[in-house]
């Protein structure tokens, strides 16, 4: 589809429904079908995570690992949603998430969603394909989906924060509750060894520390200077120059509201959150959270 065509088509913004226990709109279940009948391969490599809390940094980093070597002219010419297709996304402005991983030509295929662990496809543990989750602490999440909302027509209409705040903590944002997510996801490295969890502020913290745990992880051997490189062109202001990671080719999302990369901060919740909020939202977290032993920071 070309450029011009896809900035004039006007994309409605979507309504909520109820779908398998969880908040979802119909541009992620259109395709429902296909997504569940859909056929890993033992090499494949899952990326998932909550909306907002790191897939696009974890994407990059990770098609850097595996094929900035061999092909660099893929970092120029390609999009990550196409270097990395979002399994589940069905919007008419690109094919399908399932359409776009069944054609890759990469070895091993990174594939991304932002299921909750019970709806992933069958076929990718029957495979035992290894996954990289990423969590990210829920109140900064919280705000970068705020703001991710605001400028995405293919996302319901936020409102405001006073009421977005309180959609979050009652766990009606899309993909469902926050909570049953990072925990669901945890639970499940109890019993599925090929799964690294990994924390958006630790990635933060140090992206060449966080980077060791993936090569190691993965199995690749890649190195130092190799690794140096990569930590060096993941960086935030690195990726949110860059058109082929920062999605401006996207017409759904309009940049002058807010950019699809905002800060990537830990803490940017205190500029967001009144002090009554943070009280509320402490209080209704230790409700949710008493029972798991996964724990986040929410300061660097």
């Amino acid at each position: 589809m070309s450029e011009d065509l896809l900035k004039g088509m006007h994309i409605p913004r979507p309504d909520v429904f109820d779908f398998e226990g969880i908040t979802m709109i119909h541009y992620f279940t259109d395709n429902w079908e296909k997504v569940q009948n859909f056929q890993a391969r033992p090499n494949d490599i899952l990326i998932a995570t909550y909306p907002k809390a790191g897939t696009t940094w974890v994407s990059y980093i990770l098609d850097l690992l595996y094929f900035g070597q061999q092909s660099p002219e893929r970092q120029s010419s390609l999009p990550i949603y196409e270097r990395v297709p979002f399994l589940e996304f069905a919007v008419p402005v690109i094919p399908p998430g399932t359409e776009l991983a069944d054609k890759l030509q990469t070895s091993p295929r990174l594939i991304k969603t932002h299921l909750p662990v019970q709806l992933v496809p069958k076929s990718f543990w029957e495979q035992n394909c290894r996954v990289v989750y990423v969590g990210r602490n829920a109140k900064d999440n919280a705000v970068s989906y705020f703001h991710f909302d605001r400028m995405n027509s293919v996302q319901p209409e936020p409102g405001d924060w006073n009421g977005y705040i309180e959609k979050f903590m009652a766990g009606n944002t899309v993909f469902g509750p926050w909570y049953d997510h990072v925990i669901g996801w945890w639970e499940k490295k109890k019993s599925y060894s090929n799964l690294l969890y990994l924390f958006f502020e630790d990635l933060v913290e140090d992206t060449g520390r966080e980077l060791e745990h993936l090569c190691s992880f993965l199995g690749l051997s890649t190195p130092i200077e190799e690794r140096e490189r990569i930590r060096e062109g993941v960086q935030f202001d690195a990726m949110k120059k860059n058109p082929m990671a920062n999605y401006s080719t996207i017409p759904v999302m309009d940049f002058k509201i807010s950019p699809f990369m905002r800060k990537g901060k830990v803490g940017d919740w205190k500029n967001h959150f009144t002090v009554a909020q943070n009280e509320t939202f402490d209080q209704h977290y230790k409700r949710w959270m008493k029972d798991t032993t996964l724990t986040f920071r929410t300061e660097l």
